[in-house]
């Protein structure tokens, strides 16, 4: 059973910064992807940022410069780094991880950014 948890999110001003981490366990085989994903309220998921095996990241326009996601091998951890945030930015950050066995979420960090 694989699992996901991700951690970092709070209320922050706008212009500030936040790092997301996300630590995915259990029996993780052949992974083929992962990403970052929010959710803001009255709106449909959408993605952040994500990269498939054997290919760089890829960031959506709004974020472009913004956030940027790393891993740390050692430590089997994604991390997404967001700066200069916004208050469009204002959502739940979820934490996806796509290997051989299939999709897996997380529960969901919280990101508020105050005008």
């Amino acid at each position: 059973q694989v699992q996901v948890v991700e951690s970092g999110g709070g209320l922050v001003q706008a212009g500030g910064s936040l790092r997301l981490s996300c630590a995915p366990s259990g029996s993780i085989f052949g992974i083929r992807g992962m990403g970052w994903y929010r959710q803001a309220p009255g709106k449909q998921r959408e993605v952040v940022a994500a990269i498939t095996a054997g290919e760089g990241p890829e960031y959506a326009d709004s974020v472009k410069d913004r956030f940027t996601m790393f891993g740390d091998n050692a430590k089997n951890m994604l991390y997404l780094q967001m700066n200069s945030l916004k208050p469009e930015d204002t959502a739940v950050y979820y934490c996806n991880l796509n290997d051989d066995s299939g999709d897996y979420w997380g529960q969901g960090t919280q990101v508020t950014v105050s005008s």
